[in-house]
């Protein structure tokens, strides 16, 4: 049995099923983040692991035990919201000691537990500080503090970086992931953020209306979605969508033919391509370029260009399509309402069917 183990688990709010029968597995020492967008279940499932909410079927397991049953004291695990939930009243050191002498934990031993962790965390010299007086991170670090000196089985994290600004939660990633490392601990950490996901996690889960709809390595995820859903939530900026019909089939792939009479030749499995089915064209803004008249696939109006000084983002209107975004390295000279022709290879090209399910890979 993995490390952690959902089986079947099972939520519902009066007669409102919001958590449908899912199962995952979690290793040992695994970083695993639940990803997905508002309302998908994420923080509802890591709240089961903790025993702050109950499941009405199913099992969770941790080290081969069943602790669904338990109360969340005796489950071996430590949690770190969102909102921090430190005690104003009392300094850096008590806030991280609370839980520690709650449990008659000796004072030698809450010493140096707090100040091992302290210094893990590069917050030893603030421990006579009390929260008013710390930055966002400084807080979020003694949350983390807190949660290191129990020394538990499994770390809970609900969106711990959402609260802070845009340079803070790039370096508190960083820190994230030296810290997994360095405790060699089992870390499951939710966030609506997929960059947050592709960035820290050996495995994501993605949810959608709470079932999962697909568990791997972040480049698998990336590179091979199971489904439409997958396929638009992973990558920033989303994959694009362009709408086709298919117009052949056969052992170099399937033949798409989308708005303006373009075709191009996806190398996918054509068993469940059939002549004239409607289907959906993906690809990834990284993957386009710009081109002349005579080589583009795609010619569209530019809705609003983004500079961010190594790159750039076009957004063009395309027919059959919706924000639609065009990746481009360095600088470019467009502007909106500007006519931009784009390309693309056929191999980094995903398909989907009319149920949002990919298209199969062709065998090399």
């Amino acid at each position: 049995m993995s490390y952690v183990a959902l089986k079947s688990v099972i939520k519902r709010y009066g007669d409102v099923e919001i958590i449908h029968g899912v199962d995952l597995a979690i290793e040992k020492e695994e970083f695993t983040v639940f990803v997905g967008p508002s309302g998908c279940g994420k923080s509802t499932l890591l709240r089961m692991i903790a025993g702050l909410e109950s499941l009405q079927d199913g099992s969770i397991h941790i080290g081969g035990k069943r602790i669904d049953t338990l109360r969340s004291a005796e489950r071996g695990i430590a949690m770190v919201f969102q909102t921090y939930a430190l005690y104003p009243h009392m300094t850096v050191f008590e806030n991280m000691a609370f839980g520690l002498r709650i449990a008659g934990t000796r004072q030698e031993e809450i010493n140096d537990k707090v100040r091992r962790a302290a210094g893990i965390l590069q917050i030893s010299e603030i421990l006579d500080r009390h929260p008013r007086a710390l930055s966002g991170g400084q807080r979020q670090r003694v949350a983390i503090g807190r949660a290191i000196v129990r020394e538990p089985n499994v770390f809970l994290f609900d969106e711990p970086l959402s609260n802070l600004d845009a340079k803070l939660r790039v370096q508190m990633r960083v820190e994230l992931t030296r810290l997994h490392r360095d405790l060699r601990a089992t870390m499951i950490y939710v966030t609506h953020d997929q960059v947050e996901a592709m960035t820290m996690a050996d495995k994501i889960v993605v949810l959608n209306q709470g079932r999962v709809e697909q568990v791997g390595r972040p480049l698998d995820l990336y590179n091979d979605p199971r489904n439409r859903f997958v396929a638009g939530f992973i990558g920033s900026p989303a994959m694009n969508f362009l709408e086709g019909t298919v117009q052949a089939a056969s052992a170099a792939g399937v033949t798409v033919r989308f708005a303006g009479g373009k075709t191009v030749t996806v190398p996918r499995g054509p068993a469940k391509a059939e002549t004239g089915a409607p289907v959906t064209l993906g690809i990834r803004p990284e993957a386009i370029h710009m081109a002349g008249k005579n080589e583009a696939l795609l010619t569209g109006r530019v809705l609003a260009v983004e500079r961010l000084g190594n790159e750039t983002f076009v957004y063009l209107d395309i027919p059959g399509s919706s924000d639609f975004a065009v990746h481009v390295a360095g600088d470019v000279n467009i502007a909106p309402d500007d006519e931009v022709s784009v390309t693309f290879g056929a191999a980094q090209c995903h398909l989907f069917d009319a149920d949002g399910k990919a298209f199969d890979r062709l065998a090399t």
